[in-house]
């Protein structure tokens, strides 16, 4: 049967530049989805920069909206985005926990051999 060569587990700093790095990727991650979300609002629903942000915000948190939405077109938008930041948050989450999990498995199969 295949032998499966198995590696030491990674040293504390290189764990942690990689947690690090996954928290920078999942920051970025989020940024780019509050701007979609600030840009959409403030065109869609004609509304302030200042209270696109709020919205978006609320939304990509799982709070809610804030602001009542009164075109069509700002509808539309609030519905997708919605949907998107569902999507983006358990994005985030997978990005946030993967060297965690990462570690702990490998630290589990180290732990059987």
């Amino acid at each position: 049967m295949y032998e499966h060569k198995t590696q030491r587990l990674a040293p504390k700093h290189v764990y942690y530049k990689r947690v690090a790095r996954n928290a920078i990727y999942a920051a970025s991650i989020l940024l780019i989805c509050l701007v979609i979300g600030i840009i959409g609002y403030h065109y869609t629903c004609d509304v302030t920069w200042i209270d696109s942000l709020h919205n978006a915000s609320m939304i990509l948190s799982g709070m809610g909206p804030v602001i009542e939405i009164k075109t069509t077109s700002g509808k539309w938008f609030s519905s997708m985005y919605a949907l998107f930041s569902g999507v983006a948050f358990i994005t985030n989450i997978g990005v946030l926990i993967a060297p965690i999990a990462h570690r702990f498995f490998h630290k589990l199969h180290l732990e059987d051999k």
